[in-house]
């Protein structure tokens, strides 16, 4: 199967790659489980699902970066989507994460998260790294703090979600890196 341009990068227990069309069951579990897209702009079904990845896809063609698929190395099944992203109106430079419920509490989104951040500020350039999150998400919260990541400011996204506030977390790459060692 065809998978869009991008880099594979590899962690201890995760492949994380640019999307392909096999990915689509596990995004659109992901987005149909109402709790799960709760804070990611709610349900969809399969056909906008299928738009949704084909947007990410689209953005590795046009931007060089976008979400990867997060594939687990033991069973490879699709785990989730983390990574980059900066769609237009976007409030900066954001590494995200959104996790199938099965694979929630192991850890990935942090492990993700970490190869994904250090990627963008060797491969990308970018000074800082938001993470836009729902203020209800405490989850997110949670990995954005294990990041070394810290609130920042209220926020709010672009059309059509832009009547939702958001927390902005983030760090300097210059903290990332300190913090990386």
């Amino acid at each position: 199967m065809p998978v869009a341009p991008g880099p594979t990068l590899e962690t201890a227990r995760l492949i994380l790659r640019p999307p392909a069309p096999e990915d689509l069951d596990g995004w659109a579990e992901l987005m149909a489980d109402p709790d799960a897209a709760r804070y990611i702009g709610g349900t969809m079904v399969r056909s906008q699902t299928w738009r949704m990845l084909a947007a990410m896809a689209g953005s590795w063609a046009l931007n060089g970066f976008g979400m990867f698929s997060l594939i687990e190395k033991d069973t490879g099944l699709w785990a989730g989507r983390v990574g980059p992203w900066r769609p237009e109106g976007w409030p900066g430079d954001e590494v995200g994460w959104s996790l199938h419920p099965r694979f929630h509490g192991r850890g990935y989104a942090v492990e993700a998260a970490t190869a994904t951040m250090d990627w963008a500020v060797e491969h990308l350039g970018w000074t800082t790294i938001i993470h836009c999150i729902d203020p209800a998400n405490a989850p997110s919260k949670a990995v954005a703090e294990r990041l070394g990541s810290r609130f920042l400011q209220m926020g709010r996204m672009p059309e059509p979600y832009h009547e939702t506030p958001i927390e902005l977390w983030g760090q300097t790459a210059e903290a990332w890196r300190a913090r990386r060692g």
